[in-house]
C-alpha cells in the first residue's frame, strides 16, 4: 500500500495541538494510517508552511438560500429579516441552482467537509447526489397554528422520504424550524419521529422570542401579520422559550441549538440539565458572522465556555453571511473574543465537535486510525496562531 506524508509547522489532530516534529501519514484516499515522529517517518514527506488540520463541519447552513447574497439588509433585526428572506427568495430556478452550485463549491474549496443544512424543498436533492460532502439533512418544519400540525408534518416527511430515496449514505431529521414559529402540536410530531436523530433548532436569536413566551407580546405580531396568521390562540408560558419548549423535543438523541444570541446562564444551566435528564448530547452552535449581520450581537460565548458546553460552528446562509468558508468565522471568533480563546479550542468547536453533533465522528472530525476526516492547511500563520491573511486550502 502507497502512502502520503505530511508536515507542517503545527498539526491539529481534532483534539490537540503538535509543534513541527511530527509527520501525519495517511493511504492514496486519504484514510488516517498514523502521526509518528519525523525521524521513524522515512522519505518521501510533503512540507507545508501553516498548519495542518481535520476538514471543518459547518453544523448550520442553509443551501437553499444561497441565491439570497445582497438581497437583505443587514442590522434590521430578526423579524425585519425574516419578512425581507420570505417576501424575496423566490427566484428562478435556474440562478437557485447556480447559486447553490457556487455555494457548494466554495464550501468544499475552504476545507469543509461535512455540512449540517437545512432543507425546506427538495431543490438540494441533485447538487447532494454529486457533491464531495458529506451532509446532515435537517428537513425544517413550520406551522405556528396548532390545527395544521399534521399537514406541515406530513409535508415534510414527503420531502425528507425524497431526500433518503435519492441519496446514497446521507443522513436526515424533521427538525423545528424556531420556537416562534412552531406550534406544540407540532413539536410533538417532530419529538415522536425523532429516536436516534439530531434535532437542531433556531434559539433565542431575539429578544422578541423570550418576550413572546414570558408575556405574550412580541415584535413577532409583526411577522404573523405580514404572514396572515391569526397568533391570538397563543398562550404564554410566562417563561424563556428555551425552558418552555425543551421538554418538547426530548426524544433526540443529539440536541443542535443554533445561534443563542440572547440566551442567558439560567437557560444554559436548564438546557444542559435538561439533556442530562433525557440522555441527549447538546451542542450550542455559533454562527457569529450572521448573528452581527442581522442583531449586530455576539451570542454569549463567555458563558458557554464557563458551563463547559459543547460548542461548534456554522455559517448560516449568503442571506445573512458574506461567505461559507468556516476560516471566516473562526477568524471573526478569535477577533471578538480579543484572542483571548485559544486557537486549537475553537479549531476543535470547528472539527471533532462539529461531527460529533451530526453524529459523523465515526469517520470525521480527527487525525485518528482509520477516519477519512480530510486534511486543509492554514497557511500565512503570525506567533504561531491564524492571522487575517491566513487562507484555508483543502489538501486531501
Amino acid at each position: 500500500m502507497a502512502y502520503l506524508k505530511f508536515q507542517a509547522d503545527y498539526i491539529f489532530t481534532g483534539t490537540e495541538m503538535l509543534q513541527g516534529n511530527y509527520v501525519l501519514i495517511t493511504d492514496e484516499a486519504g484514510t488516517i494510517h498514523d502521526i509518528v515522529f519525523t525521524t521513524e517517518a522515512g522519505d518521501d514527506v510533503q512540507q507545508f508552511k501553516g498548519m495542518l488540520t481535520p476538514g471543518f463541519v459547518n453544523c448550520h447552513c442553509h443551501l437553499e438560500l444561497s441565491h439570497m447574497q445582497h438581497v437583505t439588509e443587514p442590522g434590521t433585526g430578526l423579524v425585519d429579516f425574516l419578512i425581507a428572506v420570505i417576501k424575496q427568495r423566490n427566484f428562478p430556478q435556474e440562478y437557485i441552482f447556480e447559486a447553490m452550485h457556487r455555494a457548494e463549491q466554495e464550501l468544499y474549496n475552504s476545507g469543509t467537509v461535512a455540512v449540517g443544512d437545512i432543507c425546506n424543498t427538495t431543490d438540494t436533492v441533485s447538487l447532494k447526489q454529486k457533491s464531495k460532502l458529506q451532509f446532515y439533512n435537517f428537513i425544517e418544519t413550520i406551522g405556528f397554528t396548532e390545527t395544521k400540525a399534521a399537514e406541515r408534518f406530513a409535508f415534510s416527511k414527503n420531502i425528507e422520504e425524497q431526500f433518503q430515496s435519492s441519496i446514497v449514505n446521507h443522513q436526515s431529521s424533521i427538525v423545528p424550524h424556531a420556537p416562534y414559529s412552531v406550534s406544540k402540536s407540532l413539536f410533538e410530531l417532530v419529538n415522536n419521529n425523532a429516536s436516534g436523530k439530531t434535532l437542531t433548532i433556531h434559539n433565542q436569536e431575539s429578544v422578541a422570542e423570550d418576550a413572546l413566551y414570558k408575556t405574550g407580546i412580541s415584535q413577532f405580531s409583526k411577522l404573523y401579520g405580514a404572514l396572515g396568521i391569526d397568533a391570538g390562540f397563543f398562550k404564554a408560558s410566562g417563561k424563556s422559550s428555551a425552558q418552555t419548549y425543551l421538554p418538547w423535543v426530548s426524544n433526540a438523541k443529539h440536541l443542535l441549538l443554533v445561534h443563542n444570541t440572547y440566551i442567558s446562564e439560567e437557560d444554559i444551566k436548564m438546557s444542559k440539565q435538561q439533556a442530562a435528564t433525557c440522555n441527549q448530547e447538546l451542542f450550542y452552535c455559533l454562527c457569529v458572522n450572521a448573528n452581527l449581520y442581522i442583531e449586530n450581537k455576539m451570542p454569549p460565548i463567555d458563558l458557554f465556555r464557563k458551563n463547559n458546553c459543547n460548542i461548534v460552528m456554522g455559517t448560516d446562509s449568503y442571506a445573512s453571511n458574506h461567505s461559507l468558508n468556516m476560516l471566516d468565522e473562526i477568524k471573526k471568533t478569535r477577533h471578538e473574543s480579543a484572542f483571548s480563546i485559544p486557537i486549537a479550542e475553537i479549531l476543535k468547536w470547528a472539527t471533532i465537535n462539529g461531527a460529533k453533533a451530526l453524529q459523523m465522528d465515526g469517520i470525521l472530525g480527527s487525525f485518528e486510525k482509520g477516519k477519512r476526516p480530510g486534511i486543509v492547511l492554514i497557511d500565512e500563520l503570525t506567533n504561531e496562531d491564524i492571522s487575517y491573511k491566513s487562507a484555508a486550502k483543502r489538501i486531501i
